[in-house]
Formats: structure tokens, sequence, C-alpha cells
């Protein structure tokens, strides 16, 4: 497996890695001590379990929503990683900097967002994930940012393991983040580079 550097125009391609998973658990934010004594992700089971995919969003298709990021955003300053086995695309991630208009970014020119990553559900569990996540990260060094920022959701409790796995500090539970899913935590993930 390889992973190369793209122009991010070539996220119509990107957009062709599937981004579902299967939401089988999730995390609850419980307060300790009425919140004196910080917060508390319990992972408890959803059943049934159901088929999450943000690509669905899109009246487009799949492939078609993240190619939008291009019309909505200044994305000169940003970068796309993919990952390959051998001729075929199992992984990419899309790295977001130094755009004014992207609240995630907080204004900062230094603070590198980890925009989307996908892994192909074949390659999952195979390490892509890893090796996407360390050349995004060795991608932010040489482009002068200081600090990674990660989004998932309560409800895509591997991801938070894999955060978290890779040295990433959980910085914020958001309730009501998102109108369209008002049960669903917004968690922020960050890591000094």
């Amino acid at each position: 497996m390889k992973i190369v550097e793209e122009p991010v125009a070539r996220l119509d391609e990107h957009g062709h890695v599937p981004i579902a998973y299967e939401v089988r658990s999730r995390f609850r934010a419980d307060q300790v001590n009425g919140g004196l004594g910080g917060i508390a992700l319990v992972e408890e089971p959803v059943v049934p379990p159901y088929v999450k995919d943000y690509d669905q969003t899109s009246e487009e298709g799949p492939a078609k929503w993240p190619a939008r990021w291009l019309d909505r955003w200044d994305t000169s300053a940003w970068g796309l990683l993919a990952a390959f086995d051998g001729s075929r695309r199992v992984g990419g991630a899309l790295l977001a900097r130094r755009t004014p208009n992207v609240n995630m970014l907080e204004g900062r020119d230094d603070l590198l967002v980890l925009w989307d990553l996908r892994v192909h559900p074949d390659h999952r569990g195979a390490g892509v994930g890893r090796k996407l996540f360390e050349a995004a990260v060795e991608w932010g060094r040489r482009h002068g940012c200081v600090e990674i920022k990660i989004e998932t959701q309560n409800t895509n409790v591997p991801a938070c393991r894999f955060y978290a796995r890779q040295g990433c500090h959980l910085g914020a539970i958001i309730s009501n983040a998102y109108e369209e899913f008002p049960d669903e935590l917004q968690l922020i993930w960050r890591m000094p580079l």
C-alpha cells in the first residue's frame, strides 16, 4: 500500500471510497459529580444497529458530496492524500488549513483540520487509516501547522477509539451541534504536531 498526495481537484475520486459505517454502539456523556469531576463517555449499545452514511446527504449521490467542497470554500491551501493498494484507491484524507471562513479552523493559520478521512470497508482494520493519519500529521508539519483537529460524532465509536490510539485527546463535547441529528454529540479531538 502507498500513500500519495493528489491535487484537491480530485475530490470526486476521493468520494468513490465509501464512508458509511454501522452504528452498533454510541458514547453517552455522563457528568461526574454534577460536572465538577468532568465528563465520562460511557459506551452503550444501539438497538437495532443502523448504517450511517454522511455521503447520502447529497442528492447528487455519494461521490459528488466531497467534490461540492471545491465550490463552497477556497481549497487552495488544502491537501488531499490517497491510499492505494496497487492501482485501487482504498482510502483518503482531506486536510483543511488557512481558510478564513471555515469555523473549524478557528481563524488560525497554524491549525490543521482532518476534514474527511475514509477507508474502504474491505480495508478497514488493516492499517490504512493509521498510515493516512501519519501522512496527514507529516503534511501538516511541512505546512507550518502546530496542531491537528478532528471532528467525530458519538455514534462513530470506532473512529473515536482510532483517534485516541493515534494520540489525540478529546477537547470538546458539543450537544445540539447538528440540526439534522439532534441526539448526536459532536466530539472534537486535538493533538499537537
